[in-house]
Parts: C-alpha cells; sequence; structure tokens
C-alpha cells in the first residue's frame, strides 16, 4: 500500500538517520522541507523532497495536502495513563485552599487512587484507559509511555502492568511499560517506609520481571516519599532483572534524586520543577534525558521546569503530559508543547524538538519513530491549513490537526 502526500506546505523534522537526539543550541533549529511530498509504504516512511523533485510513482492512495504541516507524532514519555476513577473532588479542595500535600495527609493523593484502582476490577480500568488511550492518539501522540504506581500493594500493581500489556497489544502505537511500585506509601506503611521498599523489591519486583511486565523501573525521589537510599536500593534491584531507570524527581525538593539517577545511568530523570544550577552541572557530559511536564505545573500552580537554564547549558530537554488523575489529568501533548512556549519561554522550534525526537530518545524509540526520517514509522500528523507551525503553540485552544496517521493509517 503506497500513500503519497503532495503540496505539503512544510514538511517538519526532517531528519537523516542516526540522529537520536538534539542538545543546546542545535535545539533551535527545525528542519524543514517547504513544498513538499512524503511517501508512505505500508506502515514505513521511504522517501520524500521538494515537489520540483517528485518522480512519477504509481501509487494507491493521492493525499493534496496544499496549506497543511506534516510533522513526526508526538512521543510522550512520562504518563500514568492506566488509572481508576477520577480525583475531581480534590481540585475543588485546593480551590479551597488546601495544598497537594495537605490533601494527602487527608488520605487523598496517590493513595487515594490506589484505593478506587484496588476496588475497581481489571476490565472495568482496562476499558477507562483504552478511551484515554484513543484520546491521546486523536490528538496527535504516535507512542507513549505508561506507568504503574496506583496499585501500592502486589495485586494491584501486577493489575496495572497487566492492562499495560493488554494495550501494547491491541494498539499499534509503541507503548513502553514502567514499574513505579515505588510511587508513594500505602496506609498500613506510612510508619515504615523501608518495609515498603523491600517489598517492592522482595515480592512484586521479581514477578514483574518473571511475566516480562515492565521495560523500566520508576521511584518518586521526594520529600515525604523516598529518600536517596531507597532509590539506590529499588534501581540497583531493578537493574539486576533488566529493567532500567526512569525516576521522578526534583518536583518540590531537590534532594540528590537527579544524582542518583545519574549514577545509576537512568534514561531519563522527570520533573524537574526545582533546578538547582548544581543538577544541571551534573547532568552535563551525561546520556540521561531531563523531562519536563509542564501540565503539572499548570495544575497545581507550582512552578515551571527552567527551561532555558537547561537548554541554555548545552542540555537536550523532552516533553511530556505526566497525564494523571491528580495532578495533571490531560494527555495532550499540543497544550505541553504550548505551555512550554508560554510559560517556559522555549521556541517552537525548541518545544517540537523536545515533544518528538527527544521523547522518542527519553523511551529509546530513536532509530524508529520521533522524526520524518526514510525507514522510520509512519507515525505523523497532518494538520488542518494553518499559516505557519508557531500557530500550533500560539492557538493554544485550538484544534489544528487534521488526521493522525499511526503506522501509515488514518485514525480520525
Amino acid at each position: 500500500m503506497k500513500k503519497l502526500f503532495f503540496n505539503i506546505k512544510e514538511l517538519l523534522q526532517v531528519r537523516e538517520p542516526g540522529i537520536t537526539k538534539v542538545s543546546g543550541t542545535a535545539m533551535k533549529k527545525l528542519p524543514i522541507i517547504k513544498n513538499a511530498w512524503l511517501l508512505v509504504e505500508n506502515d514505513k516512511i521511504t522517501d520524500f523532497g521538494e515537489m520540483n523533485s517528485l518522480p512519477e510513482i504509481e501509487t494507491d492512495e493521492r493525499i493534496n495536502a496544499e496549506g497543511k504541516f506534516i510533522l513526526p507524532g508526538w512521543c510522550d514519555s512520562h504518563t500514568h495513563i492506566v488509572y481508576a476513577g477520577n480525583r475531581e473532588q480534590e481540585f475543588a479542595d485546593r480551590i479551597n485552599g488546601l495544598s497537594y500535600a495537605e490533601i494527602a495527609k487527608r488520605g487523598g493523593g496517590i493513595p487515594n487512587s490506589a484505593k478506587t484502582l484496588q476496588a475497581t476490577p481489571e476490565e472495568e480500568i482496562y476499558r477507562q484507559s483504552a478511551e484515554r488511550l484513543e484520546e491521546v492518539m486523536k490528538q496527535g501522540t504516535g507512542a507513549v509511555e505508561i506507568k504503574s504506581g496506583y496499585g501500592l500493594d502486589e495485586e494491584g500493581e501486577l493489575k496495572m502492568l497487566r492492562i499495560i500489556k493488554k494495550l501494547q497489544q491491541k494498539y499499534d502505537l509503541p507503548i513502553k511499560s514502567t514499574f513505579l511500585g515505588a510511587h508513594a506509601l500505602p496506609p498500613e506503611y506510612k510508619e515504615n517506609r523501608e518495609a515498603y521498599v523491600q517489598m517492592v523489591i522482595d515480592k512484586i519486583l521479581p514477578k514483574v520481571a518473571k511475566h516480562k511486565l515492565a521495560d523500566y523501573i520508576d521511584i518518586f525521589c521526594e520529600e515525604g516519599y523516598f529518600t536517596v537510599e531507597d532509590t539506590h536500593k529499588l534501581l540497583s534491584a531493578g537493574k539486576k532483572f533488566g529493567l532500567k531507570p526512569k525516576i521522578h524527581v526534583n518536583q518540590f525538593q531537590a534532594i540528590g534524586g537527579v544524582q542518583a539517577g545519574i549514577e545509576h545511568q537512568a534514561l531519563s530523570v522527570d520533573h524537574l520543577e526545582v533546578m538547582p544550577s548544581e543538577d544541571i552541572k551534573s547532568l552535563q557530559a551525561t546520556s540521561t534525558m531531563p523531562v519536563a511536564l509542564p501540565c503539572c505545573s499548570l495544575f497545581l500552580s507550582i512552578p515551571y521546569t527552567p527551561a532555558r537554564e537547561i537548554i541554555d547549558s548545552g542540555l537536550p530537554l523532552a516533553l511530556a503530559t505526566d497525564f494523571n488523575p491528580g495532578s495533571s489529568p490531560t494527555g495532550n501533548m499540543n497544550l505541553v508543547v504550548s505551555l512550554a512556549c508560554i510559560k517556559m519561554n522555549m521556541t517552537p522550534e525548541e518545544a517540537i524538538n523536545a515533544a518528538t525526537i527527544n521523547g522518542a530518545y527519553a523511551m529509546e524509540l530513536s532509530q524508529t519513530h520521533g522524526s520524518i526520517t526514510k525507514g522510520k514509522q509512519a507515525n505523523f500528523i497532518l494538520t488542518k491549513e494553518i499559516p505557519s507551525y508557531t500557530f500550533l503553540p500560539y492557538a493554544f485552544g485550538t484544534n489544528s490537526i487534521e488526521k493522525v496517521y499511526i503506522n501509515g493509517k488514518a485514525i480520525q
């Protein structure tokens, strides 16, 4: 099956093979072909160029993209899409003056979601999660990572990971799975954090590995949650089972989690709303990807990741949604890109790079996703007629997407 897209106003994020991420000043550059064509054969991108170089090609379908843009599907490297119910009452509580920490002390927050998940049948959680996944795909997401972390006991965590596996089997886009057993302390372990960490390591982790339920391991390294010592212990245990770290750090305080992640060669360190200069320096000359989650900052009214300091220091940066019921109840990467420009002072070029090629890197998908490259999967966005790609983050409340293609097939 050959599809030819022609008269494309601009083909964005066109890269040669082998480019896995962009850093520092290179993030300001977005390679573009104007007045372009793009050839898709079955599920792969096979060729592209300027319209004046279009050869005679026999095709099964020809799509006139005059006035429209094509860019890679968003690569969302940090989500919690699998959960049960919602936490809208906590949203109202925050409006009425309670802080995120105060809500957690009252039994809200992550343990609240865990209680709901434990009481909800697996089939119903799958149904809710599949709905969310289909929604974000229609919003342009072409690759996604999903974490556990709302089980907080053996059965709940394994239930979540089984659901992620079912989603992987049902849907065509790449879905990476992360075991986040150390997301928060369940009530019965509130005064015995060390025992909970040991339970995660001894009881849950071996079963996760045995049934091949996760690609990565994660921990919430933060005051009031898990310590740097816990982080070293859990990541070391995870690595014995072949699980690479992707960790939550520096959301509210910087306590050394970035350095712990680097020591364990974490694929990414995520959140980074609090980012002292020593943590930025620590990331230089490493392979670890910093990941910002601006929807969380918007929803909780906390500081945004200091993107300018990170990028201007020569580092790469990825963007993700943090889609979850408590602090970022949206998986809309278009909003993430807009917030990066509006609130984090990123240029449109930097934001698109962060949400595509760098997001792919944070899921080890750089060889197959994140750019318009010959041989990569045909996961991309066809926009409506818009004046420029800057219009995408500028018109933050407008749906500028006409169609999303996953493996060369239109999903809407």
